[in-house]
Order: C-alpha cells, then sequence, then structure tokens
C-alpha cells in the first residue's frame, strides 16, 4: 500500500511542476490540482481497503463451505459480493487510469468461484486449501451420542437404533463407539429384534474384549438368544458373565437366569 500512496504522491508533484514550470498556471492552480489528485488519491484508497475487507469475507466464505448444499445455501451471499468486488473494481481501474498507475490485472474465476484478484495470498491461508472434509459428519461424537441415547430413553427405539447406527458409522474410533454398540444392542431388544440385538451384543464383546459394556452385553446377548429359542447359546452367554466377571452385578442377575432355564 505504501508503494501505491508513494506513486501516486510522485504524479501529483510531476503534475504540479510541469504546469509551474511551464507558466500554464499559477499557484492557485497548482493548489487546486494537488488538492483534486490528492482527494481522488483518498477516495482510491478508501475503496481498496473496502476490496480487500470483501475479499477477505469472500475467503472466509470459501473456508466454511464443504459440500454442494453448504455452497447452496451461500451462493446469495457470493453473489451479492461478486457484484460489489466488481464495482469497486472498476471504480479503482478509473481512477489508477487518471492518475497514471498501471491496473494489476485481474485473475478470471473458474467458473462457480467468486472474482479474485492479482495480489500475494497471506501466509498460513491457502486459497484452495479446504478447512473441512466433504462428506464428514457436521455433529460432534458426543453430541452424536446424547441424541440417540435420549431418543432410548424416550421410549423412541426406532430413532435410537437409527441413531446409533448412524453413530457408529461416522465415529468408528471413539471412546464412546462401544457403548453406541451396547445401546444399539438395547435398543433392538426393546423392539424385539433379537437378532440384530445378539449382533451388537457381539460386536461389542468381540472387538471391544476389555469395555466395561461387556458383561451386560454378555448378559443380555444369554437374555436375547433365551427368546430366540436358542438355549444353548443363552446358556454359554450366562455361564461366561458368571466365569469372566464372577464380582459384577451381571453376573448375579446371570445366576438367576441360568436357575429358571434349568
Amino acid at each position: 500500500m505504501r508503494k501505491k500512496i508513494g506513486s501516486r504522491s510522485a504524479v501529483v508533484l510531476i503534475a504540479g511542476a510541469m504546469l509551474w514550470l511551464t507558466g500554464c498556471a499559477n499557484h492557485a492552480d497548482f493548489v487546486e490540482v494537488r488538492d483534486h489528485l490528492s482527494a481522488m488519491s483518498k477516495s482510491q484508497d478508501q475503496d481498496q481497503k473496502r476490496l480487500d475487507a470483501l475479499q477477505r469475507r469472500l475467503e472466509s466464505l470459501e473456508r466454511v463451505k464443504d459440500n454442494e448444499s453448504a455452497r447452496q445455501k451461500f451462493d446469495p451471499r457470493f453473489d451479492e459480493l461478486s457484484v460489489r468486488i466488481q464495482k469497486l473494481e472498476g471504480r479503482l481501474a478509473k481512477s489508477d487510469e487518471v492518475l497514471g498507475i498501471p491496473v494489476a490485472p485481474r485473475v478470471e474465476p473458474a467458473p462457480g468461484e467468486p472474482p479474485r484478484f492479482a495480489k500475494p495470498q497471506k501466509p498460513g491461508f491457502p486459497m484452495d486449501a479446504p478447512s473441512m472434509v466433504p462428506g464428514a459428519p457436521t455433529i460432534t461424537p458426543t453430541s452424536a451420542f446424547n441424541l440417540a441415547y435420549n431418543d432410548y430413553l424416550n421410549g423412541k427405539y426406532d430413532l435410537a437404533v437409527a441413531g446409533f447406527q448412524r453413530f457408529v458409522k461416522d465415529f468408528p474410533g471413539t471412546s464412546l463407539t462401544p457403548n453406541a454398540y451396547y445401546w444399539l444392542g438395547e435398543s433392538s431388544y426393546q423392539q424385539k429384534d433379537y437378532m440384530r440385538a445378539m449382533q451388537s451384543f457381539e460386536y461389542l464383546t468381540t472387538e471391544y474384549p476389555g469395555n466395561e459394556k461387556v458383561p451386560a452385553a454378555l448378559f443380555k446377548s444369554g437374555l436375547a438368544a433365551g427368546e430366540t429359542g436358542d438355549l444353548a447359546k443363552s446358556k454359554k452367554n450366562l455361564k461366561r458373565v458368571i466365569e469372566e466377571f464372577p464380582t459384577s452385578d451381571e453376573a448375579k442377575l446371570a445366576k438367576n437366569k441360568l436357575a429358571d432355564i434349568r
């Protein structure tokens, strides 16, 4: 910016000097020309600041759009900003012509992108670097888990099943993932979908053998197997609870259940 202001000042001085040396103007004329060019220079500086501010807003908007739906949401704002930038660009170009300053070339954008300008990018903020991974979920793991769990607590088991299924798909490696498989099994059990419930419980016990939910998952898997008529599998899972987790609350429940089966 300092270089641009310096070049304008030089133009002002040269223009005034030429008028003075050739005798074509008196001191008042020189002052008038100087003031006029100075005013134009200030106006252009203000336009340049507005243009820079709008460009920063465009860059900010670009960094937050990560998929087609987000882009459609922001398109009206892009259009509005693009029009304002084009108007300011035109005013700056005319001012630069009057002052004799070379106009920076305009970089033609790719289809669907806002206009850009041939100026150095700020370090650490590359225009083309995406800030979000396309297709990534826009909700935190804790929020997603709580939504599904609240549906379970409210007896909305169909929504709970869908919520926990989506959770284990979107967040397969979080600390809440084993719990999500357990409550997916519980939700399915409440729907009397015992096969799906067993699948969820068995996946938990196999993939997360050290998790605190394993005793409960084994016990509920035993109950689900009993509901399907597979008494052998039911007894097997109940015995595992007693043998592998003898001090757990589920071990006591498993003993009582085994007594009923016999």
